[in-house]
């Protein structure tokens, strides 16, 4: 079908809008023609095509490619790449075509961009995590694949109002299981803030418009005392000479209430609302970070600073490449501010992360000029990615886990400086150094200290690793190391060594099950093995001996308890595309224990390809996200309680407080007196006066947990109370 003279007229104002843009990266006429036959390649290409929204399909390529020029700041050939981006895939246009039209390169990178159809890694049971796989392994070849890719992800989510439920419920869970947190890691942090808001936004609209309202009252209440907290910054900085600019930071939707989720706070218990941000055009004849340091010094010879919220990174960056000088000052009226120190350098990675090396660098978009700090960064993502021949969804797992982690600096007996995710032990560091350290591995002295091969570093540690050529990789070296290069080499090992997977992995798991005192059964087994994901005993066997899978959570399955059992069937409403009325049809389900959902909670179903069983998690629960965007076919919707099936849910709830006389007799007072709920379990432990515990009891619904939470609040003594299950 044609466009319509609106059709045309809406896309030629598109056209003309990235056009203009592309007056700051076009040099010759060349770059302009290149973009004109691009833009009309693929305008044929997707002829007569719309969006779900109604829109002609061509606008989206448009908006991706304006994207890549404003708020990334890419050049002429991401901008081709980028209008062509669907071409291969949903039109005849094959990527020898775009060669010849256009330039190897660009066909390499649309390539890139293209998703993978027809045959599959046989190991691997999810077309999404090997197409992100194929995007994520352009890494190793061009960055701005992955930039375009985010501007493609960017414009869909800003568009995704006008996609079914359970396309958006897929679509968010990838955007925050990859997308987010690879843009963050890429240094875009407005694109990361406006993915993760937009995600929120779709998946709990309501709590989204709570805490964007709260957002603008809190800001109109505190316009007054910023503006007492600026006044005497901008007059000490002007007084001394610095160039500068100042302004306010509002944290975002999603990160408050991301907060609120993991710390079970109140909007109003959120301090950190606001910061201060100043950037200063540096000195050519003073270092920039002397400079930092300077401001730093006038800030805080106003305001008093909390030396703990000190963060420092402008010696040691973050992973993304972000530099900066933090502090927390106490303000007027008693108000904690955080202030952000950035030169106009430093602010432009921020905002633009990679694509700025090459504005500030004034190379071409092909080469980006070196620079050390940046080609450490980029070596150490590419190091993530370099196992390709393991399994997509632990590649991607692995990759993912790796983008938010917080890196520490440790130093060889040499001095020299070496970067390790936060968490990493001495395997990770001899591994980091090289594979054959790492295998002949025993121990290390750490600051001159012996200590254990699985000792956790620290920042600032030097570390001398002790070898033995006895000593050998074994399965229980993959539960002590956090970086993918050293479960990379250490799983490689495992593979290639004649000894029994099956006999190893047997003598493991007996030995974990008489640690905890469990003798292995058939109903043991019965729960181990779906969970796993193994078929047989043997099966599983191989896998744990061979390390590919490991004991981790092996307690929380084992505990498949009445959480599980009280509720035998929900009822589950499929909705007819092609209807608007909606067919109750009863389906035996399973409550998912990562986060036990219960009555009143927000649900989606995941349907397991192997059992066929529906897992039942809350909407928001971290790995419903992750088997989202990675098996999002098997995503099921419309999930809704039946209040007439069960009574009561298995719950638990941590307590914290000022130790007293009592106090244990108040709260099973409050539980099963005022409110007749019954307690399952009750551990309470007290220490230098402060006492904390958990409860486990039975509620009915969430309504009668936050009720019961509010009145165990309100016992004296008690500073904390909440869910912490789910």
């Amino acid at each position: 079908m044609d466009y319509t003279p609106q059709d045309e007229a809406l896309i030629a104002a598109r056209f003309d809008s990235l056009l203009a843009s592309c007056e700051k990266i076009c040099r010759t006429d060349e770059d302009w023609a290149m973009i004109r036959r691009a833009f009309s390649v693929a305008k044929d290409a997707h002829k007569g095509v719309r969006r779900r929204s109604g829109e002609p399909y061509i606008t989206h390529p448009i908006a991706v490619a304006q994207i890549c020029v404003d708020e990334i700041g890419l050049g002429v050939k991401s901008v081709v790449a980028s209008l062509l981006h669907d071409v291969v895939e949903d039109t005849d246009l094959g990527l020898d075509d775009i060669s010849r039209m256009f330039t190897p390169k660009i066909a390499s990178m649309v390539d890139g961009l293209t998703k993978i159809s027809g045959v599959f890694n046989n190991e691997s049971i999810s077309e999404q995590a090997e197409t992100f796989r194929k995007m994520l392994l352009t890494l190793l070849d061009d960055v701005r694949v992955v930039l375009i890719k985010i501007a493609d992800r960017l414009h869909n989510m800003r568009t995704l109002g006008s996609m079914p439920p359970e396309k958006q419920i897929k679509i968010t869970s990838e955007t925050l299981f990859l997308f987010a947190p690879l843009a963050y890691r890429l240094g875009l942090h407005a694109i990361k803030s406006e993915l993760e808001d937009l995600s929120l936004r779709y998946r709990f609209p309501e709590q989204y418009a709570e805490i964007e309202a709260k957002l603008e009252a809190a800001k109109k209440k505190r316009v007054k005392v910023m503006e007492r907290f600026d006044e005497p910054i901008v007059k000490s900085l002007r007084e001394n000479g610095v160039e500068f600019e100042i302004s306010e930071r509002v944290k975002s939707v999603y990160s408050v209430w991301r907060k609120m989720q993991q710390k079970q706070i109140s909007f109003e218990e959120i301090y950190d609302l606001f910061a201060v941000r100043i950037i200063f055009s540096p000195s050519p004849v003073i270092p920039e970070k002397t400079q930092c340091w300077f401001i730093y010094e006038l800030v805080t010879d106003l305001y008093p600073s909390r030396p703990d919220r000190l963060r420092d990174w402008i010696t040691f960056p973050k992973p993304n490449g972000y530099e900066a000088l933090h502090t927390t000052v106490m303000g007027p009226e008693g108000l904690w501010v955080e202030v952000q120190i950035r030169s106009e350098r430093m602010n432009a990675v921020a905002e633009r992360g990679v694509a700025a090396h090459w504005k500030h660098k004034e190379a071409p978009e092909d080469e980006v000029a070196s620079d050390e700090k940046f080609d450490a960064w980029l070596s150490r993502i590419r190091d993530a990615l370099s196992s390709p021949t393991e399994d997509a969804v632990d590649f991607l797992d692995n990759f993912q886990k790796s983008l938010y982690t917080s890196e520490i600096v440790v130093f060889t007996p040499k001095g020299e400086d070496r970067k390790l995710l936060k968490g990493s032990t001495v395997l990770d560091f001899a591994y980091d150094i090289h594979s054959k350290l790492g295998a002949s591995a025993i121990g290390a002295k750490i600051n001159h200290k012996i200590e254990s091969i699985y000792t956790v570093l620290s920042s600032g540690d030097q570390i001398e690793v002790l070898t033995s050529n006895s000593a050998r990789p074994t399965p229980e070296w993959l539960d002590h190391v956090v970086t993918t290069k050293a479960k990379h080499h250490i799983k490689n090992y495992l593979r290639k060594t004649g000894q029994s997977n099956i006999e190893r992995g047997k003598i493991l798991f007996e030995t974990r099950m008489a640690e905890l005192g469990i003798a292995p059964s058939g109903r043991v087994f019965r729960k181990l093995l779906p969970a796993y994901g193994s078929p047989t005993k043997d099966e599983f066997y191989k896998n744990l001996g061979a390390g590919t899978i490991s004991l981790d959570g092996l307690q929380d399955i084992l505990r498949q308890n009445a959480a599980s059992k009280l509720l035998k069937f929900w009822t589950l409403f499929q909705s007819d595309n092609d209807s608007e009325e909606e067919d109750s049809v009863p389906e035996e389900m399973v409550v998912a224990e990562c986060c036990i959902p219960i009555p009143g909670d927000d649900v989606t179903g995941y349907r397991d390809p192997h059992t066929g069983k529906i897992f039942v998690h809350k909407t928001s629960c971290n790995e419903l996200m992750r088997l989202a965007s990675q098996h999002g076919k098997n995503i099921v919707t419309g999930i809704r309680w039946s209040s007439h099936k069960a009574m009561s849910f298995l719950s638990v709830i941590n307590v914290q407080g000022i130790d007293r006389i009592g106090i244990l007799l108040d709260l099973v007072g409050v539980i099963t007196g005022e409110l007749g709920i019954n307690i399952r379990g009750l551990q309470i432990q007290s220490h230098d006066g402060i006492f904390e515990g958990e409860i486990s009891l039975y509620v009915a619904n969430t309504s009668d947990l936050n009720a019961l939470i509010a009145k165990i609040k309100k016992i004296k003594g008690v500073d904390k109370a909440q869910r912490i299950n789910g």
